[in-house]
């Protein structure tokens, strides 16, 4: 689409979904999978990246606000 633009929204990171792509300070990752109960801490996640170039994973916790790129 011509003119469209992306920006970067607030929500809770049990917000996230496969797919999106998220930051949080200087890292950004997109979301393959989502771990929940991050070793084994019911209030822990970790968002994982698993594409051809990358493998990266970010635990957070899960009511914690995170940047999630949202297509205009």
């Amino acid at each position: 689409m011509i003119g469209s633009m992306s920006t970067w929204k607030t929500v809770t990171a049990s917000e996230v979904k496969p797919g999106d792509r998220v930051r949080r300070g200087e890292m950004e990752l997109l979301v393959s999978r989502i771990e929940p109960s991050f070793m084994q801490m019911p209030g822990m996640i970790a968002f994982i990246e698993d594409t051809p170039t990358r493998w990266m994973k970010l635990p957070t916790p899960a009511n914690a606000e995170i940047e999630v790129l949202a297509e205009g």
